[in-house]
């Protein structure tokens, strides 16, 4: 009797952690591709920032690697993202009673086209755009602009990670 009930829960404990490795808590699925490939996006807006090209691809490659199990490529990856920084604008966002601005607005747009080689009705092209506000009378570089760039970047990689492959 006592072989029986450890054996059961022998068998119980192997089910319960075999069934737990399909999960995912970051809600990727990237099927069946095992490579991604994400190709540097160029600074195509009519401002162009240095550097922002280069932390924006690094960033979503970043996220890529952390958040799912595929390996990096350079060509041929089973999913493939690519585009262009299109739109980096700073606008005036509020007033003071003195008719001048309080408070300034960054906004960083980004067209991304993804091809995925497995299931290829779930391609597609979309812009993606966030934005980040800081005092008017603060100058956009050092830390205010590493932040800036921290906060919009996260959250459009982050959109473009569940447009792509997450199940929410």
């Amino acid at each position: 009797m006592k072989k029986i009930i450890i054996l059961s829960l022998f068998i119980i404990t192997v089910i319960t952690i075999n069934s737990c490795g399909i999960y995912s808590f970051t809600g990727g699925d990237t099927g069946n591709a095992k490579t991604i490939q994400i190709d540097y996006f160029p600074n195509t807006a009519t401002l162009v920032e240095p550097g922002l090209s280069q932390k924006f691809t690094q960033d979503l490659q970043d996220l890529f690697l952390t958040q799912t199990n595929l390996n990096l490529v350079k060509a041929n990856g089973d999913l493939q993202f690519e585009g262009e920084i299109t739109g980096y604008r700073i606008n005036p966002m509020t007033a003071t009673a003195q008719q001048t601005a309080a408070q300034n607005r960054l906004t960083i747009t980004i067209n991304c086209r993804y091809y995925n080689r497995e299931e290829e009705n779930k391609n597609f092209e979309k812009s993606f755009s966030f934005y980040h506000d800081y005092p008017a009378d603060a100058q956009l570089t050092g830390g205010i602009l590493d932040d800036a760039f921290e906060e919009i970047l996260e959250r459009i990689t982050q959109d473009i990670f569940n447009a792509s492959v997450a199940n929410w």
